[in-house]
């Protein structure tokens, strides 16, 4: 196996070690995060760092880096309070790569690339249509993280939507059938394939 020590990692050239070490945590989920300002223009950004961190209440969260720049997803969700998560089909992989370039934030993603506006359930926030499963959330917390400066978002899920297929009768959400991709790094986009499905882990209990 290739080793490489912490002085080996300094030593690499900033390219290379933003890619080696933005892969070497495994395969990450992969979302567009739609927000809109208030003055209406709307924001759609790829995000590998989406996570769950509680299931009552629903809330995620998910990392922004250091808003030392403009972070236009930031800005609008602090004006709004509100924002949708979309699951990103294993169709829309370049258009959804496409909305991490840096465009001003009076150019909306959605106009840049294939990727439609989808306007639901009296909600302000638009979706990604054909987005497989998508999340309509509230901004709730920030939690600053001062070893590299960047934000830990926190929000709350208000509606969830996803294709009929998706959803076992148990509450369980079946990504494959929905076409879900995950994202290996910054840029390789991969289509899980489910193994298996094992019931709740319980301790064993040793035969008398």
């Amino acid at each position: 196996m290739k080793h490489f020590s912490k002085e080996d990692i300094n030593k690499m050239s900033s390219i290379y070690r933003l890619k080696m070490i933005n892969s070497c945590t495994g395969y990450k989920s992969a979302n567009l995060i739609a927000t809109k300002s208030e003055k209406g223009l709307t924001n759609l950004a790829v995000f590998n760092s989406v996570i769950h961190l509680g299931s009552n209440p629903p809330i995620i969260g998910f990392i922004l880096r250091p808003t030392t720049v403009p972070r236009h997803t930031f800005q609008n969700l602090k004006e709004t309070g509100v924002f949708t998560v979309n699951h990103i089909h294993h169709t829309q992989i370049e258009d959804a790569h496409h909305t991490s370039a840096k465009y001003p934030q009076e150019v909306s993603e959605f106009d840049e690339t294939n990727l439609e506006e989808e306007f639901k359930n009296g909600i302000s926030i638009p979706f990604v249509k054909d987005s497989p499963l998508q999340l309509a959330c509230s901004y709730l917390n920030e939690y600053h993280i001062k070893e590299n400066d960047t934000l830990m978002i926190v929000g709350q899920i208000e509606h969830i939507f996803m294709k009929d297929e998706m959803l076992e009768n148990d509450g369980w959400i079946d990504l494959e059938k929905g076409g879900v991709v995950s994202i290996n790094g910054l840029e390789g986009y991969a289509l899980p394939k489910l193994l298996e499905r094992f019931p709740y882990a319980r301790p064993k209990v040793k035969n008398e």
